[in-house]
């Protein structure tokens, strides 16, 4: 009986040190997104920030006059690229999905399938990933900016083609049209 009972106790401190690792990694995620936030508002007076739920919008152009945006079941129309966040900037390498043929190119990468370079149509509901639903919601038309968010929100232990598994991700979008 006591033998269970350590092994219990053994498992459960395992699992706490587990969770405790986990914390101090999007912890640490989080202080990296601030640093990021910090940089581009220093680098761009004009730009706004919204915070919703864990996740930030960067919007680096003023639409804020616009009557219309983005809420719950509303629909979004946006060209995006998607960068996996380990350090307080982004760049060409740590790039892991666009639809934007441009960024692509800068990218280096091949331009021979014009059909990946389509407007992305999304939906603002249950599905969409975490950190990019909450991030999205407000956006109005003729948005620039980045939606910003940790592991947590985005695709947690499961990895994803090339995004790794718990990775603080950036989207920087282009928002064409919005429908709600």
């Amino acid at each position: 009986m006591k033998r269970i009972i350590v092994i219990l106790l053994c498992i459960a401190a395992a699992a706490s040190c587990a969770k405790e690792a986990l914390r101090a990694t999007y912890d640490r995620q989080q202080t990296t997104i601030e640093s990021f936030v910090a940089a581009q508002m220093k680098a761009d007076d004009t730009a706004t920030l919204t915070k919703t739920g864990g996740a930030y919008r960067l919007t680096l152009n003023d639409t804020r006059n616009l009557p219309d945006s983005l809420l719950w079941g509303g629909t979004v129309k946006l060209y995006y690229a998607c960068y996996v966040l380990s350090s307080a900037t982004i760049s060409n390498s740590n790039l892991v999905a666009t639809n934007k043929a441009d960024v692509a190119e800068g990218a280096g990468w091949s331009l021979s399938d014009a059909s990946q370079f389509q407007i992305a149509t999304l939906k603002l509901e249950k599905g969409l990933v975490e950190g990019l639903l909450q991030g999205l919601y407000g956006v109005q038309e003729g948005d620039e900016g980045y939606v910003l968010f940790t592991g947590e929100l985005g695709y947690g232990n499961s990895a994803l083609g090339t995004i790794p598994a718990r990775s603080a991700l950036v989207y920087h979008i282009w928002v064409e049209s919005i429908s709600n």
